[in-house]
């Protein structure tokens, strides 16, 4: 399914209606909306054929009152600026409500990864770089993968950025390979961080964990760790999940009556999260339409994907059965679906609360970087939990005191932490 929303304009809306419920003073508003700082740039990139070929690039800087920016580099064919923009807004606050010292920036480019071969995405990658060295950094703003991007490619930037600034700067971004100065626990840190807040909010609403069910939208590597932490750590049945066919250009919902097994799926998964279908149905797996994720008679959906997949029309389809939604998605649900939501009384895991794994991983990485001294996977994983019960218990204790919407109190949250850093630095 494809974004049926600007997400920018979905990102203000959902801050103008806390700013109004905090009364917010206008000119604090007027600055938290929009970004600090925008760059757009042209990249050339020399193609395997000996031609040049030029591809448009962002990064977006929202705010930075809490520490440097963070946030990850997409790149993807319907990348746009206003994208970017919402997603560097989303990451203030999911870098606020899960109390680490950071602030929110975003980057992108408008290609499709998986028509580059390894060569031709390297000199991307380095010439994004090339693009953006000066306005980056482990204490201005520090990148990291997201949707098309892999260690790999945060590999061959931080090499870049290094011989750039004439010093091995692992810092300088976060999501890089093990070994390379990346951290063990990062792959599995934002699904994990997903099972994590819906083990929380099935403590406060009385579920046992095991008897309940979910569907999940996608199979990149969010949706993956969903999945196989549902069954590991919650001992729940994951029914389905979706994938993209970037082959066929089409979306598949894979099922299976007594639950998948998501080691399985992830081992006839690609790179880009494209399942095998051939091989899923010939071990018994059901092969559906890309909106069946969503109509599952689920106890638990996790839309894992892209932006704007639950709204005004596909709410409609889901399930009276469904409990929780629990966004491992930036920005999956519309401000009309969230309303319906409401109605039916469907209790919100907000995605910048429910996907702050990642990027508290991140911010572990950053530390491990600065201190050159490495943690045990244990350990890692020990600290990303206490953080996520944390930032959930925060939320949890706003929603319960003010009596709103989850997302309502994690935006309240949020914005309340930036607001006081602002005034506390003297720029309000």
């Amino acid at each position: 399914m494809k974004a049926t929303t600007n997400a920018f304009q979905m990102a203000q809306q959902q801050f103008d209606q806390v700013a109004e419920q905090l009364k917010l003073d206008q000119q604090v508003s007027d600055y938290l909306r929009w970004p600090m700082r925008e760059f757009s740039f042209r990249i050339p990139v020399k193609m395997d054929g000996g031609d040049i070929k030029i591809f448009n690039g962002f990064r977006v800087q929202h705010n930075d009152a809490i520490g440097p920016c963070k946030g990850g580099i997409r790149f993807h064919p319907s990348e746009t600026i206003d994208t970017v923009r919402a997603l560097a807004t989303w990451m203030t606050w999911k870098c606020a409500v899960a109390d680490i010292p950071l602030g929110g920036g975003k980057g992108g480019v408008i290609v499709d990864p998986a028509t580059l071969t390894n060569t031709e995405k390297e000199n991307l990658c380095r010439g994004y770089m090339q693009k953006v060295w000066r306005n980056i950094g482990p204490r201005r703003d520090v990148p990291a993968p997201d949707v098309g991007t892999t260690p790999q490619m945060m590999g061959w930037m931080m090499d870049e950025y290094s011989k750039l600034s004439g010093e091995y700067t692992p810092g300088v971004i976060t999501g890089k390979p093990v070994g390379g100065g990346g951290s063990l626990g990062r792959t599995e840190a934002t699904g994990l961080g997903v099972i994590y807040t819906i083990r929380e909010a099935m403590k406060r609403l009385k579920i046992d964990p095991s008897k309940t069910t979910a569907s999940i939208q996608g199979f990149g590597n969010v949706a993956q760790y969903a999945a196989i932490g549902f069954t590991n750590v919650l001992k729940g049945k994951v029914m389905a999940v979706s994938y993209w066919d970037r082959d066929d250009r089409t979306s598949y919902t894979i099922s299976h009556p007594k639950g998948i097994d998501a080691v399985y799926l992830q081992s006839i998964t690609n790179q880009y999260g494209a399942i095998d279908k051939e091989k899923a149905k010939s071990t018994g797996y059901e092969i559906e339409e890309g909106t069946g994720w969503i109509s599952k008679d689920v106890d638990v959906l996790i839309p894992a994907a892209i932006e704007g997949q639950i709204n005004a029309e596909t709410v409609e389809m889901i399930s009276d059965k469904v409990k929780i939604i629990a966004e491992g998605a930036n920005g999956p649900t519309t401000l009309e679906a969230d309303e319906q939501l409401k109605k039916r009384g469907v209790f919100m895991v907000p995605d910048f609360l429910c996907n702050a794994g990642g990027v508290t991983v991140s911010y572990f990485e950053s530390v491990q970087n600065d201190m050159n001294y490495y943690w045990s996977k244990e350990e890692v994983l020990q600290k990303l939990d206490e953080k996520m019960t944390n930032a959930f218990r925060s939320v949890y204790d706003m929603y319960e005191k003010e009596r709103v919407f989850m997302r309502d109190a994690a935006y309240m949250v949020a914005i309340s932490r930036v607001v006081k850093a602002m005034q506390l630095r003297g720029w309000i």
